[in-house]
């Protein structure tokens, strides 16, 4: 059973944790002591009905702001398919947050109030969408209960947001008309909108293809762990584990390890500790090569006719993520899969408006939750791709030297 890692974002109030919690109640996904608990939580509601909306608001000061703070991730199941949502909050002050919970994303639904319509917000996370090359977008158009299920109404929003796809190269984008507070095409296809002949929120996640998304051309094995037994019993023994993160490896490919440059061969493919003639993303691996090479955590074996570029100065696009200011001139760790080198931010050469995609030349400095480009320099060499020809090479993190925190999001250029 294959794994759909979505996201939901909007503005605020748009129903984005009521539609989860619609998803998750249809679906009978909801453990029953859940249940009971949520119940007793909306006693206080006038109407009895169950809040939905519960089900992420994990944490009581956010529930008492009447907002969603940060990403709430949710897990349930169907026959099938499993899926792993991201919640993110709707304001703009947490645009990291929508960062974070979309860097993984197969998909992203982008909540629409059918009252409002197009608003900055919805723009301004299209933009999210598009910058972190999410690779199918679903447009809900909620509360068209509150617009008498208008069809007008509905073609409108679809006819507005169809603009900001174009602009924004959105290829893969489905649109659907809901009611999450009544559960109108969420899990069911809904007769509310009999001028609608697409199908229901769930059955478009169930069936989205993703595994077309996998890069299988390019060949990228970060390693993450050599090991070396020293027993008598596997004296010789030395393998390369990891995560294939795109591609497919077989034995006897010619292989290149970065960013050294030494090449070899693959001797054996170990899969769950069987012995296979051929490997692919994403499975984890133990790679053998026939030549006894230094190889360490961190490098990246790739095939020798398909190589990323290896380098020491990258430009990013970088999503700031510490309350305190990023200035040029500031030396951080980057992580890049396994790989884990001394930093230095160079240069930042504008700073982006996620509203409106206006850039703002050199500014002196970066704050929460700003969009940049910026050059970074690094201590030693690394082997990446750009992000929008290969997400899983092409993103890193910026990691604080002296707390070890999570400072910023880089997408390589």
């Amino acid at each position: 059973m294959d794994l759909l890692r979505f996201i939901t974002a909007g503005s605020v109030d748009d129903g984005k944790s009521t539609l989860i919690g619609r998803l998750l109640y249809d679906s009978k996904s909801i453990m029953i002591d859940q249940l009971e608990a949520i119940e007793k939580q909306s006693k206080n509601k006038a109407d009895g009905e169950i809040d939905l909306a519960l089900l992420t608001d994990g944490l009581r000061a956010e529930r008492e702001q009447g907002i969603t703070i940060d990403v709430a991730y949710k897990y349930f199941a169907t026959p099938k398919r499993k899926f792993i949502i991201a919640d993110a909050p709707g304001h703009i002050q947490y645009t990291r947050n929508m960062v974070t919970g979309a860097s993984n994303a197969d998909l992203a639904i982008i909540l629409i109030d059918a009252r409002n319509g197009v608003v900055e917000q919805t723009r301004r996370h299209s933009i999210i969408a598009s910058l972190l090359n999410i690779p199918h977008v679903v447009v809900a158009v909620n509360k068209m209960d509150l617009v008498n299920n208008s069809q007008d109404v509905y073609n409108n929003i679809v006819i507005d947001y169809a603009e900001v796809a174009k602009t924004l190269g959105l290829n893969d984008v489905t649109y659907i008309p809901i009611s999450a507070i009544n559960g109108a095409n969420i899990v069911e296809k809904s007769e509310d909108f009999p001028w609608y002949e697409g199908a229901s929120l769930l059955h478009i996640l169930e069936n989205v293809q993703v595994e077309n998304d996998i890069n299988h051309t390019d060949a990228r094995f970060p390693v993450q762990f050599v090991i070396r037994p020293q027993t008598d019993a596997l004296h010789d023994y030395r393998g390369y584990a990891g995560k294939i993160s795109s591609g497919v490896y077989a034995k006897g490919d010619k292989v290149t390890v970065l960013p050294s440059g030494t090449t070899s061969a693959i001797k054996a493919i170990e899969v769950g500790g069987k012995e296979v003639k051929e490997a692919y993303a994403p499975q984890s691996v133990v790679l053998h090569l026939e030549d006894d090479i230094d190889i360490s955590r961190g490098d990246i074996i790739v095939k020798t006719d398909n190589q990323p570029a290896v380098g020491n100065e990258i430009e990013v696009l970088l999503c700031w993520m510490d309350h305190k200011p990023l200035i040029p001139g500031n030396k951080y760790l980057l992580q890049l899969n396994s790989k884990t080198v001394r930093s230095v931010v160079k240069e930042i050469t504008y700073k982006l408006d996620v509203n409106s995609l206006q850039q703002e030349a050199f500014p002196e400095k970066v704050g929460l939750n700003d969009v940049v480009k910026a050059t970074i320099k690094t201590a030693s060499p690394i082997a990446y791709d750009s992000y929008k020809k290969l997400r899983t090479n092409g993103g890193a993190i910026l990691i604080d030297e002296t707390s070890h925190v999570t400072v910023g999001a880089c997408m390589i250029q």
